[in-house]
């Protein structure tokens, strides 16, 4: 039997938070297919609401951030993710209200149409380019998309530059 999980309370802890860009491929016949992602208004939340941002949320105490990832799409959206279909894409340690750890999934496959689970947080849901987001979407959102998509690994994102 494992030893019971004791949270070190020495060191400082961050928010651990994790995104998903979820892609829906646009089927244009002869011609290549187009790619969206699922963008959603935030609301009531006191943190950009009214701008469109990913399906997210953050990791519980004990969770992985992947097991975060499916139960968050499931509350959000309705939808069911298997683990296997998340595909890690790029960490941000990132200052937003505080500093805060991000880790950006992308996924091609689900089960069930997404729709609004929580209107208390989410007031649209928007199939965008990821190439060509729209003004309101938060700012990080292009560079984590090319950041997932081209394999930056880790991007410090919102600090002062270090000096030399």
């Amino acid at each position: 039997m494992a030893a019971p999980y004791v949270f070190d309370t020495k060191h400082d802890r961050y928010p651990l938070a994790v995104h998903v860009f979820l892609v829906q491929e646009i089927d244009r016949g002869h011609e290549l297919a187009d790619e969206r992602v699922l963008l959603m208004r935030r609301a009531g939340s006191g943190y950009a609401d009214g701008q469109l941002g990913l399906p997210a949320g953050h990791v519980d105490l004990g969770e992985t951030p992947t097991a975060c990832a499916v139960r968050e799409l499931g509350e959000e959206l309705g939808i069911e993710v298997r683990a296997v279909d998340l595909i890690p894409g790029t960490t941000w340690f990132r200052m937003s209200q505080e500093p805060r750890v991000d880790i950006f999934y992308t996924a091609r496959s689900w089960t069930g149409t997404p729709e609004i689970r929580e209107p208390h947080k989410c007031t649209e849901l928007v199939w965008a380019d990821p190439h060509a987001l729209p003004a309101d979407a938060l700012e990080f959102l292009a560079p984590a998309w090319n950041d997932a998509q081209y394999g930056r690994v880790l991007r410090e994102y919102g600090f002062a530059p270090a000096s030399a």
